[in-house]
């Protein structure tokens, strides 16, 4: 129960990426918007790889076979899941971004099947369709004013590559969790996408550095909230909850991100709370815990054979 509770506070903090992301777009491009978050985050997180304990390897693995694994989650996971997010949240609504995440569970689901052998079971199948359900109710105006311009549609097709890359992340990981901690992990890969993306920031980016005394405070407090609650806080709560559950299980609570995001948008931006997105909220929230709880029960009440 504990991972679960672990995966609705990641939720909220993943909720605040998209309006975070609208927060700095006017003084911060958009290598630096996933760069200079990740770079603070991987600050955090040294001290408490430092301070982690190391369990003797039951198995051994070649720095071959490591480099390998985490070269592609880098370049198939983590790059396009934050790179084509930023650009593509860029070119579209923060309410597109919001829906599309909708997207995440499913492509995790194929990714999982694809990689992991896991399996869509009928419960899972119908958590599925009442999630979906909420989070239309949910969105509710969003879907009937959705601007399917040229901008827009290429924005939204990058948001979909980026889903496709963390799903790929989400699934994929769970190789690299048989042989490191949730926090080395994260942290390798952090490293490894901060050495990857360093000369795309310094060459398209550059001036950024001499401008940072000329940021407004709405572009700090963005800047601050993608770095420690969407990079490092929201990363390292998932990751433990991922080492216990399956990788399909953990991608069904991926619901709460639009619902968690209508009350965000209200408190933040103004937009229009309604009656209908209250209850699509409850069904989103509804529809997960049916899945979780349902087994959970399972797990620690197993039908005899």
């Amino acid at each position: 129960m504990k991972s679960w509770l672990l995966l609705f506070a990641c939720n909220l903090m993943w909720a605040l990426q998209f309006t975070c992301i609208k927060l700095v777009e006017d003084q911060v491009g958009p290598m630096f918007t996933v760069w200079g978050p990740m770079f603070i985050a991987t600050v955090l997180l040294y001290p408490l790889v430092r301070a982690e304990r190391v369990e003797p390897a039951t198995q051994t693995h070649s720095k071959a076979s490591n480099f390998r694994l985490y070269a592609a989650l880098i370049v198939l996971g983590v790059f396009p899941g934050q790179m084509l997010l930023t650009w593509g949240t860029r070119w579209t609504l923060a309410s597109n971004a919001a829906l599309i995440s909708l997207t995440l569970p499913v492509c995790t689901a194929v990714m999982a099947f694809l990689f992991l052998g896991e399996r869509m079971t009928r419960l899972r199948w119908v958590s599925f369709g009442l999630a979906i359900v909420g989070v239309a109710m949910c969105a509710g105006r969003d879907l009937a004013g959705l601007e399917f311009n040229r901008a827009n549609f290429f924005g939204n097709f990058l948001i979909l590559l980026g889903n496709l890359g963390s799903a790929f992340y989400n699934s994929y990981g769970k190789k690299a969790l048989e042989r490191h901690s949730p926090l080395r992990m994260l942290f390798y890969t952090y490293v490894g996408m901060l050495v990857l993306m360093f000369p795309f920031v310094v060459v398209q980016e550059r001036d950024l550095f001499s401008r940072l005394p000329q940021f407004t405070t709405q572009t700090w407090i963005g800047l601050g909230l993608l770095a420690f609650f969407h990079n490092f806080l929201s990363m390292v709560l998932f990751l433990k909850a991922l080492k216990v559950l399956h990788a399909i299980q953990a991608a069904l609570s991926n619901y709460l991100i639009s619902a968690f995001g209508v009350p965000i948008a209200v408190i933040w931006l103004g937009e229009r709370f309604t009656p209908m997105g209250v209850i699509g909220g409850i069904l989103v929230l509804g529809s997960t815990l049916l899945i979780t709880l349902r087994e959970e029960f399972g797990r620690r009440n197993p039908v005899p054979a």
